[in-house]
Order: C-alpha cells, then sequence, then structure tokens
C-alpha cells in the first residue's frame, strides 16, 4: 500500500482516544487537547475486539498502550495520525503506518523527574531496608530492644543498611532518562558505568561505554532504561543474572520483555543476583500465575507501572499531545516517529 492519504489541515477532527483512562482519573486539564480539534471522543478503555469500530471514522488517533496494526489501520480509511501517548512505539505498527501514509507521533522527556525519583525510590529501599524497618517498629521489635536503636539482625535474616556512595550503578539505556538517573546517581557519591548499546556487540564498544557482559560483572546495580525493541526483548536472561554479582540489585522501569521473568524467579530464589526491583511485566496487568508473583520469591519489589505516573507528568504528556496535533494539522513536524 502506498502513501496516499492526503494531509489534513486545521481544524482536525474526529480524534479517538482509545484508553483515557490509562493517562487520566480526572485529574488533569484536558482542554488543550479539546481545543486541538473539532471533535474527541474517549473511550476509557478499548478491548482488541473493539479498536476497529472505534477508529472507524477517525482522521487522528491517540493510543496509550491499545495496538494499532495494519488490521487497525486499515479499518480507518480517513486515519491520518497515530499520537502514541508515551514515549515506547512498541504497540504501533511503525512500517504499516508508513507504508500507508499514516504519520505517528510520541511524547519523549514528560516522565523525567518521576521515572527518576522513582528509581531512587527502588533503590534507596534497597539500600537502607525501609519496608522492613518500618515492619520492625510495627511488630514491637524496637520497643523490646535492649539498647537505644535497633541494629539490623542479619544473622537473623534482616537486610543490611548500605551506603550507596562509593557503590557501582550500571545503566543500560543512555538516553535522556539514563542520563538523569545517572546525574542523580553522581550526587549520592555513585561511580556510573554505562552499556555499550544492545545490538552494536559485534562492534568495538565507543569510549565511555562497556561491552554489556563486563558491564554486569562490576555493578552493584543495574537499571535498565532501553526501549523494548527485537533486539532488546529477553536483554536480561539466565546468563546475564548469572553474571551479576550475588549482592546485586537490578532495577527495570523500562518495559517488561526487556528480562526473561521466569529465568529472574529462579535467580531471585538461586541469590544471584541478591534482589530486583520493578515497575514494568511483560504483561500488564500480569495475570495470577505470573511467574514473578509468586509467594515464595525472595528479595522482589514490583510497582504496578507507574514510574511515570506522577499528576505532572501526565498533565506534561497530554499537553504534549494536543501540541502534536496542533503541529499536525498545521504542516509541521513535531515528535515524528514517521
Amino acid at each position: 500500500m502506498t502513501a496516499s492519504r492526503p494531509p489534513v489541515h486545521p481544524p482536525i477532527g474526529p480524534v479517538v482516544l482509545l484508553d483515557r483512562g490509562s493517562l487520566d482519573t480526572g485529574d488533569l486539564d484536558c482542554s488543550a487537547l479539546e481545543a486541538a480539534c473539532t471533535s474527541l471522543r474517549s473511550y476509557a478503555a478499548t478491548a482488541p475486539a473493539e479498536t476497529s469500530a472505534r477508529v472507524a471514522d477517525a482522521h487522528v488517533v491517540i493510543t496509550n498502550k491499545v495496538v494499532m496494526g495494519p488490521a487497525q489501520m486499515d479499518a480507518a480509511p480517513q486515519l491520518r495520525l497515530i499520537c502514541i501517548a508515551a514515549t515506547g512505539t512498541n504497540n504501533v505498527d511503525l512500517d504499516a503506518a508508513r507504508a500507508r501514509g499514516i504519520a505517528v507521533t510520541n511524547v519523549s522527556g514528560y516522565a523525567t523527574p518521576a521515572v527518576v525519583q522513582h528509581v531512587f525510590a527502588l533503590l534507596l529501599d534497597w539500600a537502607v531496608g525501609l519496608r522492613q524497618r518500618v515492619d520492625a517498629v510495627r511488630a514491637g521489635a524496637w520497643s523490646a530492644a535492649a539498647h537505644f536503636c535497633l541494629l539490623p539482625d542479619t544473622a537473623a535474616g534482616a537486610p543490611p543498611i548500605r551506603e550507596l556512595a562509593g557503590r557501582t550503578l550500571g545503566i543500560v539505556g543512555h538516553g535522556e532518562l539514563g542520563r538523569a538517573v545517572a546525574q542523580a546517581a553522581a550526587a549520592f557519591g555513585m561511580r556510573v558505568l554505562v552499556a555499550q548499546r544492545p545490538g552494536t556487540e559485534q562492534q568495538p564498544a565507543p569510549p565511555g561505554r562497556l561491552p554489556l557482559a563486563e558491564l554486569l560483572r562490576r555493578v552493584d546495580v543495574l537499571s535498565l532504561h532501553c526501549p523494548l525493541a527485537e533486539n532488546t526483548r529477553g536483554l536480561i536472561g539466565a546468563a546475564e543474572l548469572a553474571a551479576m554479582r550475588p549482592d546485586a540489585l537490578l532495577i527495570n522501569t523500562a518495559r517488561g520483555g526487556l528480562v526473561d521473568e521466569a529465568a529472574l524467579a529462579a535467580a531471585l530464589r538461586a541469590g544471584r543476583p541478591g534482589a530486583a526491583a520493578l515497575d514494568t511485566l511483560s504483561r500488564e496487568p500480569p495475570p495470577p500465575d505470573h511467574p514473578l508473583l509468586a509467594a515464595d520469591i525472595p528479595n522482589l519489589v514490583i510497582t504496578p507501572h507507574v514510574a511515570w505516573a506522577s499528576r505532572a507528568a501526565r498533565q506534561r504528556l497530554v499537553d504534549g499531545v494536543a501540541a502534536n496535533i496542533r503541529a499536525f494539522a498545521a504542516g509541521e513536524r513535531r515528535n515524528r516517529v514517521v
């Protein structure tokens, strides 16, 4: 199919938002988005079987995680623009959009402060054992203590209190998020190592980068910030987990598919690496029998894909989508990935 669809000029509409409930709980100002088009139709959520019918008359489709593939695009003959209300693009078939002359935009950088603080919430929880200390106080252990403080009894299984200063953080994915996490780590006195870009392992590592296999052996904390693509799916598998230090922490606030989840469950049970803190899983929401939801996995923290979800970040995201629509209607390129 060739790129034959004519452009749309302002005012633009109808615009269909397929999964508003994943962005807005009623706490956002969507006036800029509403003003960017003549007609905005929102759905709280859209099941795969519902997508084609809902986009049939759309000039613009906004999707956070609803899949837009060839069949959905063909069901929308007037479709000119797909706005991904996120940074990652793996839910839209970019080749299919390109072949059909449909523009695709995303929004990058909107959640950087939120993601960085979430990474460090997970990292500091690991470092100081915050949840365990609070639980010990609530259980009466401090009241029964012989001294003014309740030191961690590591022999009895209590987590130690670690200092971040002097420890080494490895980053995979040195874009805006990775760089921002590295900057915060430096403020804590951590050393930062950056992995070679995934997919370039057959080439010499550029200055300032290390092959992933070498980086894994040297870091106390590994934080993932790369996109999910064919060359990064399952990037951290059984061999990579086994290469990490026994006391190391794996943090993933990027995409769940970057990690082989069954291998991670087995590795944590075996004690190498020592801990993992995840904000994303390969299936979201996860089924009850997901391998990482098993009750017997030690030293695992999972949060429900909320690292990006501060109100300020979500407002920036919605405003960014509106700006993308206005730019497209005016014949301008803004945040175009296709």
